[in-house]
């Protein structure tokens, strides 16, 4: 059962990590380095450095993110990350669906006693 279930934490992370990312760039701007010590800092979410810069690439050609590059006193010049118009309004969606799923997993688990 142990490999089921750590399929199954696995498997619910990669739908998440997105979304998480979304919501982290909704807050405000961020540079790669700071995204990844906010994520990794979410109990759960498993997020490294690998998984993330991947993923912020892959956002970014769909138009969800927009990146600019700033010059650092401290070192290389650093890529900031916002939310495009597109990226906020898939989250909002993102968000709601989330929330109905949510709901009916809730109605699922009160009828089976486990509330």
């Amino acid at each position: 059962m142990g490999d089921f279930f750590d399929n199954w934490t696995v498997q619910v992370r990669k739908g998440l990590i997105e979304l998480c990312v979304l919501n982290a760039l909704a807050e405000r701007e961020r540079y790669g380095y700071e995204l990844v010590k906010t994520l990794v800092d979410i109990p759960g979410l498993g997020i490294t450095e690998g998984t993330l810069y991947p993923l912020l690439s892959r956002l970014r050609l769909q138009g969800l993110v927009e990146t600019r590059l700033v010059e650092s006193p401290e070192g290389p010049a650093r890529k900031y990350y916002t939310l495009s118009e597109e990226g906020r309004s898939l989250r909002t969606q993102m968000l709601e669906y989330l929330d109905q799923l949510n709901r009916g997993a809730g109605i699922l688990r009160r009828r089976g006693g486990n509330a």
